[in-house]
C-alpha cells in the first residue's frame, strides 16, 4: 500500500474537490469526470488590475489626528474620526484570475467500474483509472516545472474518441487549427493579455472543427499545454509560448521522467511515519475523513503524515525558483474574482504559507518569497513610508498583489503597518537553518534594515509611560470594547501586543544581524536603545496574555486571529524560560477555544503549532483531528471556508513542530507527542544550526537518532529527549557533511 497517495473513488463534484497539479508558475485542477473531463488552468501572473500610485499626500496629518485621540484615551472617537476623514486612504486590490478550462468529451454517460482518482504526492502525478464496458481507461497528468508544461495523457485498451473545447471569459481570439487550440484572452481589469495553447499527439485521427478539436479512433491522446503572459514577457508572450512548446518534441516519457526526477528529489528529503492500517489506508479519502467525523474515538495514524506530505506537495507545486510566492490559493484558482482575490494577505496568511519550508527540508521553495519582498515590496514600501508616513525605510500593510501594493487597504483593519516586518522573520529563519551569510548580507539585510528604519522613524515616544509606541494600529482584524459598559467598540489602538512582539522581534533580529555582518553599528545602537523602551507584555485579569496595552474585553472572544500569540509561534520570544508569559499564552488559547476559536482552517492550523510550543501533545493531536474533521475537503484542501491554502501549509508545519523543535538553542525530540502516536519515525527534518535530523521511537521513547550537518562549521549538537525519558540531554560532535548515529536507550 502506497501511503503517499490521495485516493478518491469519485470524480470531483466541484472545483474545491478537484485534484491539483502544479509546476511552480503554472497549475491545473483535474476533475476526473468519466463522460466529460474538466481541466482548469492557472498561470501565476494572470492577475486583474495594474500598478498604481495609491499613496496619500496628507495621510500623515490624518494619522496624527487619530493618534492624538488615542493617546488621550479616546479610542471610540479615534475610530470615528478615522472613518470620517480617511475613506480615501483605503484602496482595494484586484483578483488573481483563472486561465480558463479545457473540457474533454469522452463517453456518453458517467457509469464506470473500479473508478480511482489518485494523486501521487512524491512523484507529482495525478492518475485516473476506471473500467467501462469491460475496457480499461487510464489518464495521467503532471505539471512540469523544468519544461513549464502541463501534460495530460488519455489512454485506453480500445480505440476511443475525444472532443476538446476551451472556455473562459474575456477571450480575444480562439482557434482550433493545426492540431492545436490557441486562445488569447485578457484580464477583467487592466486588460493584460495572455495566451494558452494546447497541442495534441495521438495515434488516432485529428480533425479541427470550428469549436473543438476532435480525435477519432485513438488508443492514446496526449495534450501539452503552455501559457505565457504579457505581464511576464511583454509583447513577446506569444513567441515565448511557442518556445515553451518546443520541448514537446522530446516526447511524453522524457518529459514525465524529467518532471518526476525534479519533483521527487525535493519531496523525498523528509518523511514521517506513525505506522498504518492497510484497511484504513485503502479507503477513499472521503470515507477516511467521514470515519473521523462520525466516531470521535476513531484513529487514522497514516493520515497525519499524508497531510504533511500534501503540505509539501502544494508548496513544491506553487513556489519554485524564479516564480512568484504562493498566494491565498497557492497557484490554483477557478475564479475570475477569487475569494479575497487570492491575494497576498500579509497579516498571517502569506507568512503561514512558508512556516513549514525550512523544517520540512524544502528550503528553496522560500526563494520566491524573498524575491517578492525585494523585487515587488521594498521600493513600493519605501514610497508608502515616505509619502504616507513622512518616514524612512519601507512599510507593507495587511495585503498586497503582483503590482507591489503596499498602502492601507479595505478599511480600518487595514491600518496595520506590520506586514513587511513580519516577513523579515522568514529571512532570519532561512539564515538560522542554512547559516548562509551571503544570503544574509546580499538578500536579507537591506529589506530587514529598511523595515527597522521605518519603525525607528515612525514610532512615538510617550513621555508619560516612558515607552516607544506604534500606531495607530490594530490587533489584526479584531476589535475591543473601549470601556466596561461594553457600549462602544474600536479597531484602532496604540501598540497592540502583536505590534510590540513583531517590532521587538524585528529589532532583536536586526541587532543580531549587525553582530554577524558588522555593517552599521550606529543604527544597531539606536535599535538596541529602542528595544529597551518597548512596552512590556502584560498579563490580564483572566490570567491571559493581554492583546492590547490595556486589559480590554472583546466582543468576539473566539476570534479567528490569535495575534498576541505571535511571540510563542512563529517567533520564539516566549518560552518556558519566561513562565508567567508562557502560562498566559496557554490561558489565552484555552479562552479562545472555549468561545469557538479555531473555526477557520488556518486558525486551527496555527493552534497546532502553538500547542506544540506549549508541549501539550493531547491538544496538538485534538487540533490536528479538528483540522481534518472541520476544515478539510475530500481532496485534503484546507477550507476557511472556502478553500484557502494557508491551513494546509500551517498544518504541515504544526505536524513537524510536534515531532521536533530547535528554537531554544537545542534540538528537542518529540516535544508534543500524543500517546496515540507513541511509536514511529521521521526522517530528514531540518533544525536550526544547519542540522538534518532523523529519529525513531517506540512507546513514546526515542530509540535511535541520526544527525547530519548540512551547513555551517563542525561542532557540538545538543539534543533533548522527551519527558518520557526524563527530558535528559545528549550531545554529539557533528562534522560538516558527516552523519552521526546515536542510541537513545
Amino acid at each position: 500500500m502506497n501511503k503517499n497517495v490521495i485516493y478518491l473513488n469519485t470524480p470531483a463534484s466541484e472545483w474545491e474537490t478537484a485534484t491539483p497539479i502544479g509546476g511552480g508558475s503554472i497549475g491545473a485542477m483535474i476533475y476526473g469526470g468519466v463522460s466529460e473531463e474538466r481541466i482548469q488552468f492557472n498561470e501565476e501572473t494572470i492577475w486583474s488590475g495594474y500598478e498604481r500610485d495609491t499613496t496619500i499626500l496628507d495621510f500623515r496629518d490624518k494619522i496624527d489626528a487619530v493618534r492624538a485621540l488615542l493617546i488621550e484615551g479616546k479610542a471610540a472617537e479615534a475610530d470615528k474620526l478615522a472613518k470620517e476623514t480617511m475613506n480615501d486612504c483605503f484602496s482595494r486590490v484586484y483578483s488573481y484570475e483563472t486561465a480558463g478550462e479545457i473540457l474533454i468529451k469522452v463517453h456518453e454517460c458517467d457509469c464506470a467500474d473500479n473508478y480511482r482518482r489518485e494523486l501521487y504526492l512524491k512523484e507529482g502525478i495525478a492518475k485516473i483509472t476506471y473500467i467501462k464496458n469491460n475496457i480499461s481507461y487510464c489518464r495521467e497528468a503532471f505539471a512540469s516545472y523544468p519544461a513549464r508544461l502541463i501534460v495530460y495523457k488519455l489512454s485506453s485498451e480500445a480505440k476511443t474518441d475525444y472532443s476538446f473545447k476551451y472556455e473562459r471569459e474575456n477571450i480575444l481570439s480562439l482557434s482550433y487549427a493545426d492540431n492545436s487550440i490557441t486562445a488569447i484572452s485578457k484580464t477583467a481589469v487592466g486588460e493584460h493579455k495572455f495566451i494558452l495553447k494546447a497541442i495534441f499527439d495521438t495515434d488516432g485521427e485529428i480533425n479541427c472543427g470550428e469549436n473543438s478539436i476532435e480525435v477519432k479512433n485513438s488508443t492514446y491522446c496526449i495534450m501539452y499545454v503552455a501559457m505565457a503572459t504579457e505581464f511576464r514577457f511583454g509583447d513577446n508572450f506569444i513567441t515565448e509560448c511557442e518556445k515553451i512548446l518546443e520541448s514537446v518534441s522530446r516526447g511524453y516519457c522524457s518529459l514525465k521522467d524529467e518532471h518526476t526526477a525534479d519533483f521527487s528529489e525535493i519531496m523525498n528529503r523528509s518523511s514521517i511515519d506513525f505506522g498504518s492500517d492497510d484497511e484504513i489506508d485503502s479507503m477513499p479519502m472521503s470515507e477516511r475523513l467521514n470515519r473521523l467525523r462520525e466516531d470521535e474515538n476513531a484513529v487514522d495514524k497514516s493520515l497525519i503524515p499524508l497531510y504533511y506530505e500534501f503540505g509539501k506537495y502544494l508548496l513544491v507545486g506553487s513556489s519554485r525558483d524564479n516564480t512568484l510566492p504562493a498566494n491565498l490559493q497557492g497557484v490554483w484558482s477557478g475564479y475570475m474574482e477569487a475569494p479575497w482575490n487570492a491575494d497576498y494577505h500579509t497579516n498571517i496568511n502569506l507568512q503561514m504559507n512558508y512556516w513549514h519550508t525550512e523544517v520540512a527540508n524544502i528550503s528553496e521553495c522560500a526563494h520566491p518569497l524573498f524575491d517578492y519582498m525585494n523585487d515587488y515590496l521594498l521600493e513600493s514600501g519605501r514610497k508608502t513610508a515616505r509619502v504616507n508616513y513622512k518616514a524612512e525605510g519601507t512599510v507593507v500593510h495587511h495585503l498586497s498583489d503582483i503590482y507591489g501594493f503596499t498602502t492601507p487597504a479595505d478599511g480600518l483593519w487595514g491600518l496595520w503597518q506590520l506586514g513587511g516586518a513580519w516577513l523579515c522573520f522568514h529571512m532570519w529563519e532561512h539564515y538560522q537553518y542554512t547559516l548562509d551569510k551571503d544570503f544574509l548580507k546580499n538578500e536579507a539585510y537591506e529589506y530587514i534594515k529598511s523595515c527597522v528604519q521605518f519603525f525607528l522613524s515612525y514610532m512615538y515616544y510617550d513621555e508619560k509611560s516612558g515607552y516607544l509606541l506604534s500606531g495607530p494600529s490594530t490587533s489584526p482584524e479584531n476589535m475591543y470594547f473601549t470601556d466596561e459598559t461594553h457600549k462602544e467598540t474600536a479597531n484602532l489602538c496604540m501598540s497592540p501586543t502583536m505590534d510590540v512582539e513583531i517590532i521587538g522581534g524585528l529589532f532583536r533580529i536586526y541587532v543580531q544581524i549587525e553582530k554577524i555582518l558588522g555593517i552599521d553599528s550606529k543604527t544597531a545602537e539606536k535599535t538596541s536603545d529602542a528595544i529597551s523602551k518597548m512596552p512590556p507584555l502584560k498579563i490580564g485579569k483572566h490570567g491571559q496574555l493581554q492583546e492590547w496595552l490595556e486589559d480590554y474585553d472583546e466582543p468576539e472572544e473566539g476570534h479567528r486571529h490569535i495575534s498576541h500569540a505571535f511571540a510563542l509561534y512563529p517567533d520564539n520570544a516566549i518560552t518556558k524560560a519566561v513562565p508567567e508569559l508562557f502560562e498566559g499564552i496557554r490561558i489565552t488559547l484555552k479562552r479562545r477555544l472555549a468561545h469557538g476559536g479555531g473555526h477557520t482552517g488556518w486558525s486551527r492550523a496555527w493552534l497546532i503549532s502553538l500547542f506544540a510550543r506549549l508541549g501539550n501533545g493531547e491538544d496538538v493531536y485534538n487540533n490536528i483531528r479538528m483540522l481534518f474533521t472541520k476544515s478539510t475537503k475530500e481532496n485534503l484542501f484546507d477550507i476557511h471556508p472556502p478553500f484557502q491554502i494557508d491551513g494546509n501549509f500551517g498544518g504541515a508545519a504544526g505536524i513537524a513542530e510536534m515531532l521536533m523543535q530547535s528554537h531554544e538553542g537545542f534540538i528537542s525530540l518529540l516535544p508534543a507527542l500524543d500517546k496515540t502516536l507513541d511509536s514511529g519515525e521521521f526522517n530528514g527534518l531540518c533544525a536550526r544550526g544547519g542540522v538534518e535530523v532523523s529519529a525513531k521511537w517506540a512507546n513514546g521513547m526515542v530509540t535511535e537518532i541520526s544527525l547530519t550537518r548540512r551547513y555551517g562549521e563542525s561542532g557540538e549538537v545538543k539534543i533533548k529527549l522527551p519527558e518520557s525519558q526524563g527530558g535528559k540531554f545528549l550531545t554529539a560532535d557533528v562534522k560538516l557533511g558527516e552523519t552521526v548515529n546515536l542510541k537513545a536507550v
